[in-house]
Formats: structure tokens, C-alpha cells, sequence
């Protein structure tokens, strides 16, 4: 495994995704349903670069008979963050890209047009 370019404890890295979504507008966020954000240090095996993770079922997929289920997950990694990053700058502001890209998932928003929209 890499080491990290940038040294930050789980504690301020958590606050830092906490930050991210104080950034997000609150009209955004009331829209969102049955979903956790979670920070964890590694991801699932066989995938060492990825930085955040959504899993669950999209708004845009929601049907009728869409209840009773577990929470969505949003996922973001620190470990794969830090080793990405030169400064607790870059952290910031890469922190702040993936929640935002974890939850246009939420939204039903695929990469492709993430990346359209410039969100890479």
C-alpha cells in the first residue's frame, strides 16, 4: 500500500466531509432520502484508488414499491484521498469534489454526465 503525501487524522478528515456538505444547498440536501454518509480509511478490496463509493438505489430508480430497505451509502475514503493529495488544500477541495459526485449518484447522475458536466 502507498503511503500518504498528506498526514491528517480521521477526526479532521470526518469534519472536512462534514464541511463539504455544509457547502451543498440545503434545498440539495432536503431532497435527499434514506441515505448515511459514511468516512472509512480503506476500500473494498481490488480497488485501492477509489476515493468515495454510492450504493443503494437512486432516486431516479425509486418506484412505487421502493420501502422498507436499508439506508443508501455514501462512502468516502480517507486513505486513498491522502495518497492523491500533495496538501491538506488539495484534501479539501478533493473531499469536497467526491461528496459532491457521490451524491449526484444519489440523484441518479452517472459519471459520464459528471464528467460532461465537469466533475471528473
Amino acid at each position: 500500500m502507498d503511503t500518504v503525501a498528506v498526514e491528517m487524522s480521521r477526526e479532521r478528515f470526518e469534519d472536512l466531509v462534514g464541511e463539504a456538505l455544509d457547502e451543498v444547498p440545503p434545498q440539495l440536501l432536503d431532497l435527499m432520502s434514506n441515505v448515511v454518509i459514511l468516512v472509512e480509511d480503506e476500500p473494498p478490496p481490488g480497488e485501492p484508488e477509489l476515493l468515495g463509493l454510492y450504493e443503494g438505489h437512486a432516486l431516479t430508480e425509486r418506484g412505487w414499491d421502493y420501502a422498507g430497505v436499508l439506508p443508501d451509502r455514501i462512502t468516502i475514503f480517507r486513505n486513498p484521498t491522502l495518497r492523491v493529495c500533495d496538501t491538506e488544500d488539495d484534501v479539501i477541495d478533493e473531499v469536497a469534489i467526491t461528496v459532491v459526485h457521490e451524491i449526484a449518484h444519489h440523484f441518479g447522475i452517472d459519471d459520464e454526465r459528471l464528467h460532461d458536466l465537469g466533475w471528473d
